[in-house]
């Protein structure tokens, strides 16, 4: 775990497996536990074991396209059982947002997937597809079959006064084919287009984080995600530690030259990472040790010896120090020769 004051900061430490540190995972679905339709590698192993350590899991996810019966059918078809009750989408948070604006049978036009539509008659909102007078609010989700026509009408409805409310503002998404135009990418035509912005309820803001927290009754959680400017961002906003993993959207350079405020607490190249204690990492002068792991800089070149999170975790905590000390890095050696890349 990790202090308030260095979170995002730093890297932290555990003397035991993560998942017996914490009450509930809040794991990210794409890139964590699948890429489009198929199953990361060793997640479903992972959570399994982290179960049997006593993590509660919630699956958390940006992506406001699919119903919750659909992802946790997803998730259980990949060896990951799951139940609707333990999805929580951004839709479900935007609704959140939308319930503290407006009145209840408020019209809200909906620019994004049915599954959105559905979570706002549950809120206690008139679904509308048409920028009617009456439309209070604009509620905008990732659904690949967005186009101009549907962006014409939240124009319409904007520009009139109506509330925008994004489900998440993640600019791709990653796919078997690499990242792809994510819900970010159509916020940022209607922004062009109107000059507006919306609010937003995804993550890294705190209402998914918060519906999240509540869903699973926790209170020592662990955000597991793979992106910085989402999960651990979110996490960091959410007063909570976080795993970043290596198998989305998020590679070896991004993390190590991550900024300030956006630093996981741990990370580890796969959810295997959540049942391995996180060694400390020990920096000296242009060096850094963690267990059996060394890295060392030296003109912008970064050289790490040993395998395996340890050597991540070197490299990362190295990386951070000499950036904050206006030394970047430029190269790294080392890593890939680990399986690291």
């Amino acid at each position: 775990m990790i202090s308030a004051a260095t979170r995002g900061l730093a890297l932290g430490s555990s003397e035991g497996p993560l998942a017996q540190q914490y009450d509930a995972g809040l794991y990210d679905l794409d890139g964590v536990l699948y890429v489009g339709e198929g199953p990361v590698e060793h997640a479903a192993a992972s959570v399994a074991a982290a179960r049997g350590d006593g993590l509660r899991a919630a699956f958390v996810t940006n992506n406001a396209s699919r119903r919750p019966s659909v992802v946790a059918g997803h998730l259980t078809a990949l060896g990951i059982p799951a139940v609707p009750e333990d999805v929580v989408t951004s839709g479900q948070a935007a609704a959140r947002v939308l319930r503290d604006r407006l009145t209840p049978g408020a019209t809200v036009l909906v620019v994004g997937s049915a599954a959105l539509a559905e979570e706002m008659e549950a809120a206690g909102f008139v679904a509308t597809r048409t920028a009617d007078p009456e439309v209070a609010a604009v509620v905008q989700g990732y659904d690949p079959a967005t186009g101009w026509a549907q962006l014409a009408e939240a124009s319409v409805a904007l520009r009139a006064g109506a509330l925008w409310v994004a489900t998440n503002a993640d600019s791709t998404l990653p796919s078997e084919r690499g990242p792809l135009p994510g819900n970010g990418a159509m916020v940022a035509a209607l922004r062009t287009a109107t000059g507006l912005a919306p609010v937003v309820a995804g993550k890294p803001e705190p209402a998914l984080h918060v519906e999240s927290v509540a869903r699973v009754g926790a209170t020592r959680p662990l955000v597991i995600g793979d992106r910085l400017d989402t999960d651990v961002l979110g996490a960091v906003r959410g007063g909570a530690d976080s795993l970043l993993v290596l198998t989305g959207v998020v590679d070896l350079p991004a993390l190590l030259h991550a900024p300030p405020g956006m630093r996981p607490t741990y990370v580890a190249t796969d959810l295997r990472g959540l049942l391995a204690a996180q060694a400390p990492v020990l920096i000296g002068a242009g060096t850094a040790r963690c267990g059996d792991a060394y890295a060392a800089y030296v003109d912008g070149l970064l050289t790490v010896r040993g395998s395996g999170t340890e050597a991540l975790r070197a490299a990362c905590a190295l990386a951070w120090h000499c950036t904050d000390d206006r030394r970047p890095v430029d190269r790294v050696e080392g890593l890939s020769d680990q399986g690291i890349s």
